[in-house]
């Protein structure tokens, strides 16, 4: 049997999926013995590339609550279509006493979310929305009501097929040609001490400057 060797550090797995706590409560239930105390997990995981789900596990302990949650996750996993780095159009959904408002975006305006939305929108890949919690600040209501509102958009087939023409078109493209070129002039700029260039004059005037 081999040995670890000395001065080394372990060698970690890469997870597939990034997650993150939403809550955990203490939670008790009334037996013939007296109260059950344990622990309730909300986990919400994704990739970052459009896949996210949420999980709920509960455990005597707060550790196992949170694997069972992840696990939990893991099979309610769904695929969010997006638009570019945004959502192709907005939505409201009603789940039990949550109502959420998602919105698309331009590009750079950001996550204007808050909360569990706030969350779930992050790890699903978007990067540019506006969302509204409207009723309940209860975080598993809202983080289910987001889960169902990504789960109700509708892709946009003319943008999809489009960009990956655009994207076939420049890789089938010869060495040199414009589809591979970068159409941005480049900025040169100019020196310090390097006075702008007087404009000219009409051809006119200068005839009649020869002229005098």
């Amino acid at each position: 049997m081999m040995k670890p060797q000395k001065g080394r550090a372990p060698i970690r797995e890469v997870k597939e999926f990034e997650e993150e706590v939403l809550q955990i409560d203490r939670v008790t239930r009334v037996v013939k013995g007296g109260r059950r105390l344990r622990f309730r997990a909300t986990v919400v995981i994704g990739n970052k590339k459009g896949k996210v789900g949420v999980g709920i596990g509960k455990s005597t302990e707060v550790a196992g609550a949170i694997s069972k949650a992840v696990a939990q996750a893991k099979k309610n996993l769904i695929v969010v279509p997006m638009a570019g780095q945004t959502i192709p159009h907005r939505i409201a959904v009603k789940f039990k006493s949550a109502r959420i408002l998602l919105m698309p975006a331009i590009p750079g305006t950001g996550l204007k979310a808050g909360g569990s939305v706030r969350k779930v929108i992050e790890l699903s890949g978007i990067k540019d929305i506006m969302g509204k919690c409207i009723g309940s600040p209860n975080r598993l209501n809202n983080s289910q009501a987001a889960i169902e509102a990504l789960k109700l958009l509708k892709p946009i087939p003319w943008l999809k097929n489009a960009s990956v023409e655009a994207v076939k078109s420049k890789e089938e493209a010869p060495e040199g040609h414009p589809a591979q070129q970068n159409n941005r002039k480049p900025f040169h700029k100019k020196p310090a001490g390097q006075k702008p260039a007087a404009p000219k004059a009409p051809a006119a005037a200068q005839k009649q400057n020869k002229a005098e």
